[in-house]
């Protein structure tokens, strides 16, 4: 049990509000709430959504909230297995329902299985007052792999799904999340084609451990891939540049296969003619935008998307 602290006051225009869905999370839980509970500046309010859970996450999350007034527990119907991709966005909307947006200047959809540094919020809360263009951003995740530090090889484009940090302006201008899988990189390109940024941060004061790697499933790490495979054909993405994706990712583990597997993910799903995002301008800006990383990296991609999307956003808000 950690000792009784006594809460941050949220200073004026950074009340942050993390809303996190769960189940059966007893294995991690303490680490990661730890590691809220030490942050320099703490949420206004953390809303975990236990969507069902029949292991001592119940118990272990009654034992903090007791101590922070500033955790709040909401149970949710039981589905009867863990769920992912829609699953979890659907329990993340549980908790939003349960609060208004417009009480807080930043939302952040956040995991129960990762440890943060305990600068992290108050260095992106620092960030997005610097950039006002800045709609969502995190750090960036690593995991141990047989003994060592393995970085999850996330890009520097988006946002991550575990700790999606957002301002809550660009949420709703967005629409929020949609609920199907790659949510958590369909809800990056909508901001950019709205004129918004997002990134990842590379620092190291913003790096943190991911305790159940990304891409893992209740199955196997290799239906997480395949089902990620799927969320690219949804999301619209081309094949030559997922193809390359599923090619740099074969170097990560699990080695040669993990990337095979979302490849074929992606490919059985074109075949099977599963259905796609239904924004087909979003979809043609995201293949603008790979076909463009394909030859030019993403950076500069990014770097030209940006320039050119200012006058989208200044034209948004230009009443603000």
């Amino acid at each position: 049990m950690t000792q009784q602290n006594t809460p941050t006051v949220p200073r004026p225009g950074r009340r942050y509000a993390l809303i996190t869905p769960c189940r059966d999370e007893a294995q991690y839980m303490r680490r990661t709430l730890d590691s809220v509970v030490a942050q320099t500046e703490r949420p206004a309010l953390w809303l975990v959504v236990d969507d069902g859970s029949t292991d001592d996450t119940p118990k272990i999350l009654a034992e903090y909230a007791a101590q922070h007034d500033w955790i709040r527990v909401v149970p949710k119907p039981n589905r009867g297995v863990r769920a992912v991709g829609p699953g979890v966005i659907e329990a993340f909307y549980f908790g939003l329902d349960q609060i208004s947006m417009d009480d807080f200047d930043y939302i952040c959809k956040f995991d129960l299985d990762l440890e943060m540094p305990p600068c992290y919020f108050e260095i992106l809360m620092d960030r997005m007052e610097a950039n006002p263009r800045l709609g969502s951003c995190s750090g960036k995740p690593w995991f141990t792999w047989n003994g060592g530090k393995v970085s999850e090889k996330c890009g520097d484009e988006m946002s991550v799904g575990m700790t999606k940090f957002y301002r809550v302006q660009c949420f709703k201008e967005i629409g929020g999340f949609v609920r199907e899988v790659m949510w958590d990189a369909i809800d990056c390109h909508k901001s950019r084609q709205l004129g918004w940024q997002a990134q990842a941060f590379n620092d190291p004061e913003l790096s943190f451990e991911h305790l159940r790697p990304m891409g893992s499933s209740q199955k196997s790490v290799y239906t997480g891939r395949m089902r990620h495979g799927y969320g690219q054909y949804f999301m619209g993405s081309s094949f030559w540049f997922f193809t390359a994706s599923c090619i740099f990712r074969m170097a990560h583990p699990p080695y040669v296969t993990g990337g095979l597997a979302s490849w074929w993910g992606y490919v059985r799903s074109a075949l099977q003619k599963k259905p796609q995002l239904p924004d087909p301008e979003l979809r043609a800006f995201i293949r603008d935008y790979q076909r463009n990383a394909l030859f030019k990296g993403k950076n500069k991609a990014i770097a030209e998307i940006d320039a050119r999307q200012a006058a989208v956003f200044a034209r948004n808000h230009a009443a603000a």
